[in-house]
């Protein structure tokens, strides 16, 4: 058989355990792009996300009595494994970092029951890993890998399979997600040269074009966790293996604060939740946006496991990169008055989000932290000019990150 033949029969028999997710033809983007834009919507999976396909794939292909299957994970794939445990009615033991947010322990508890044990190993996923994959060896249990594996990538194509059957073709174009590499190597692999693609990255995280240039899987350590479904230092061997023939110019990355402005956007216009790795694609139609016009396009979102707790977060990067909130380090001179001009430069749509004395360093002077918020980013023209008139001393840190991490 095949590799489409293989797909198309694992999608099959994803069908007695849960439906076929939504591929949505989204108004907003379809009208801002000028293109046919649908929505493969695997953040509304049963785990929102389409992990669960590539552990269903790979574990009904290894089943025997009594089998015991492991991962290491601090998120979807966690999630996945452990729905999937609880369906086939076997033990899985799901080695997670001691750090993961207690949300996404409890989720994947209540997704596997009974038949999962959660263990919290390491402080870092290397540790964790390790650990699972010793166990492994002293147990003689199975593995899951949550990207580099065969018949994982064969389950993720199930989701190039739906598409088909859903648009009643295959598309014009595909943009797809990359961390690991199982969902786009298994996609690649089905449509292969039938469709055109880009391949999507967090700027943090570049293990494809990094891998691609090369000629082989490389480690970009250190990574930027912040898009943390696509986030992977390395790229998998043999997921790289099928995207290896990808054209450079298929392969983009973002930065992680630019990627917030779409999960804000999407939420706020369209009522749909994402995680950061399930807005790449859809923040990716920006980049590709001269080269769709007129096409029917399909974004892959991948996944919509968002832990609210990150909003304030995710709004601040979302301001931040978009150029409506900057921060400064500000010289107040220490005269009565000084803080009533200071307040004077300020317009009708300029707001203070934070004001903070950090030391007197002077008897004249005082450093102050200011946030400052307003509507329009070339507001911020005309307040820093009349600084300037003022004779106020500042430096603007909204970009300095080391500095960022400490005070803002």
């Amino acid at each position: 058989m095949s590799f489409q033949d293989d797909a198309r029969a694992g999608e099959q028999a994803m069908r007695a355990v849960f439906p076929p997710t939504p591929l949505l033809r989204n108004q907003v983007l379809s009208e801002r792009y000028k293109a046919d834009i649908l929505l493969k919507r695997e953040d509304l999976s049963p785990v929102r996300s389409y992990k669960l396909r590539g552990a269903f794939n790979a574990m009904r292909k290894v089943m025997t009595d009594g089998a015991v299957f492991v991962c290491a994970s601090a998120g979807n794939h966690a999630q996945g494994v452990a729905f999937m445990c609880k369906h086939f009615g076997v033990h899985g033991v799901i080695f997670m970092p001691v750090t993961t947010p207690q949300q996404k322990v409890m989720k994947t508890q209540m997704f596997g029951g009974d038949h999962v044990e959660v263990r919290l190993i390491g402080d870092y996923f290397d540790d964790t890993l390790a650990s699972a994959q010793s166990f492994c060896a002293d147990a003689g249990a199975h593995f899951l890998s949550p990207f580099d594996d065969e018949d994982v990538i064969e389950g993720q194509a199930s989701v190039a399979v739906e598409i088909e059957a859903q648009l009643g073709r295959a598309p014009d174009h595909i943009i797809l997600p990359v961390g690991g590499g199982g969902l786009s190597a298994g996609t690649r692999s089905y449509f292969e040269d039938r469709v055109s693609y880009t391949f999507v990255e967090p700027s943090g995280a570049p293990s494809l074009a990094r891998a691609i240039a090369a000629g082989q899987p490389v480690d970009v350590s250190p990574i930027n966790t912040f898009v943390d479904g696509a986030a992977v230092a390395t790229i998998g061997a043999r997921t790289f293996a099928r995207l290896k023939m990808a054209s450079p110019e298929d392969v983009i990355d973002i930065p992680e604060d630019r990627i917030c402005t779409t999960i804000i956007d999407m939420l706020n216009v369209e009522g749909i939740v994402l995680e950061p790795a399930g807005a790449l694609a859809v923040e990716a139609l920006r980049d590709v946006a001269d080269m769709i016009e007129g096409k029917t396009v399909v974004c892959v979102t991948s996944g919509g496991n968002f832990d609210f707790e990150r909003l304030p977060e995710v709004k601040e990067r979302a301001q931040r990169y978009s150029g409506v909130k900057k921060y400064f380090i500000l010289r107040m001179p220490q005269r009565p008055g000084a803080l009533k001009d200071f307040l004077s430069i300020l317009g009708p749509d300029d707001d203070i989000a934070r004001f903070e004395y950090l030391k007197k360093s002077a008897r004249n002077f005082g450093s102050v932290l200011i946030g400052i918020e307003t509507k329009r980013p070339e507001n911020f023209d005309r307040f820093l000019s009349e600084l300037d008139a003022g004779g106020f001393t500042y430096t603007d840190i909204t970009n300095d990150e080391t500095l960022a991490q400490f005070v803002i």
